[in-house]
């Protein structure tokens, strides 16, 4: 009962926006601030056109295929950083370096050393993503309980079964919550890699549509690029509550 009832909340509080929305976009002029009305339609028009379908597959493609490089390649970069002092004080320099590096700045890089293609947003892509995921997966590993290492070497356990049995199920929860938040960074990417360096995409429509004028357009990108991640959250979530309920529950949580 309780759950339902803050459902409601959000669905109340979401209605209550848009009406404050259309309220005031009552006396503004709708070409600088339109009402959700005329967003709705515009909505409707670039759906019915095919033109919203193929930006939003293009968009969540990238976005999806890039956030998952980055994580290949950070999760055992984070633990190899999380498990050896050594090989923490060679990656440490480069990992808290380039995380302060914005993807943004390195866009006109990517399009010189990958092209105009896909391979220039997906690296990028990957690029933000890794550095979120290697940072909160080599602090899951640094932090694993020095009992339960210690218990299973004295089991007789090798270092690669206690790798195996302990350390990486003991950092699930970070590596989940890593890629949890890269996934919000991979879309913050994504649309100005798409405004600079492509033809499709919502970040494309975005910046087309400021080109005609067309602010409606615009909030239909905005609004998609909302939805698409509020949904990609949540089914991240999910799956970590139903698949990897174990490792959750053994850690306190997420």
């Amino acid at each position: 009962m309780g759950r339902g009832r803050y459902a409601l909340y959000s669905v109340l509080a979401v209605i209550g926006f848009i009406a404050i929305w259309q309220l005031a976009s009552a006396s503004a002029n709708p070409k600088l601030f339109p009402p959700p009305s005329q967003v709705l339609t515009s909505f409707w028009d670039l759906a019915r056109s095919g033109t919203l379908g193929t930006a939003v597959g293009a968009s969540l493609r990238r976005v999806l295929l890039g956030w998952l490089l980055g994580s290949v390649i950070a999760i055992p970069l984070g633990i190899l950083a999380g498990t050896s002092r050594a090989a923490r004080a060679i990656i440490d320099p480069f990992i808290h370096f380039f995380r302060f590096v914005p993807a943004l700045a390195l866009i006109s890089l990517f399009i010189l050393w990958f092209g105009v293609g896909e391979s220039s947003k997906i690296n990028l892509v990957a690029y933000a993503a890794g550095f979120i995921i290697t940072v909160t997966t080599a602090s899951g590993a640094a932090s694993v309980p020095a009992d339960k290492v210690n218990a299973a070497r004295c089991l007789g356990a090798t270092r690669l079964q206690v790798l195996r049995r302990v350390v990486i199920p003991s950092t699930v929860p970070s590596i989940f919550t890593g890629m949890r938040l890269a996934l919000a960074n991979a879309f913050l990417v994504i649309v100005a890699a798409e405004a600079l360096a492509t033809q499709s995409g919502i970040g494309y429509l975005i910046w087309n549509a400021r080109n005609f004028f067309r602010t409606d357009q615009i909030f239909v990108g905005i609004i998609c690029f909302g939805l698409l991640g509020f949904l990609g959250d949540r089914l991240w979530k999910l799956l970590g509550t139903r698949v990897l309920g174990r490792y959750m529950r053994a850690s306190g949580g997420y």
